[in-house]
């Protein structure tokens, strides 16, 4: 294969793995509910902690690094990030149930 075939093949792999489809909101909103995220979040709006629609304005279209630091934020918690009040860990989340809300998140947070 020639050079510059290969050249050509390597950006569309990386974006490839960036560009699919967000996880199905129900889905999300199952884990979101049975881990209590929605005592502090809501989708639309702020409650305690930022509401997903801005959480996912500000990652939405992230890289593998952005992703990486929303799924430590949820499991490790995170502070003076949306504000003064400290987001607790997370620890009894499940790895899989974290990257489909970071997925979700990383789309846009659509509903």
């Amino acid at each position: 294969m020639k050079l510059s075939a290969i050249a050509l093949c390597v950006p569309l792999l990386a974006f490839g793995t960036l560009a699919h489809a967000a996880p199905d909101f129900a889905q999300v909103k199952d884990i979101l509910t049975k881990n209590a995220c929605l005592a502090c979040h809501a989708v639309d709006k702020k409650v305690v902690g930022p509401g997903y629609n801005e959480i996912g304005a500000k990652h939405k279209g992230g890289d593998e690094a952005a992703a990486a630091l929303l799924a430590k934020h949820i499991k490790e918690g995170s502070s003076g990030i949306w504000g003064p009040i400290p987001m607790p860990p997370n620890v009894g989340i499940a790895d899989a149930d974290i990257k489909l809300v970071v997925e979700w998140l990383i789309a846009g947070a659509p509903q």
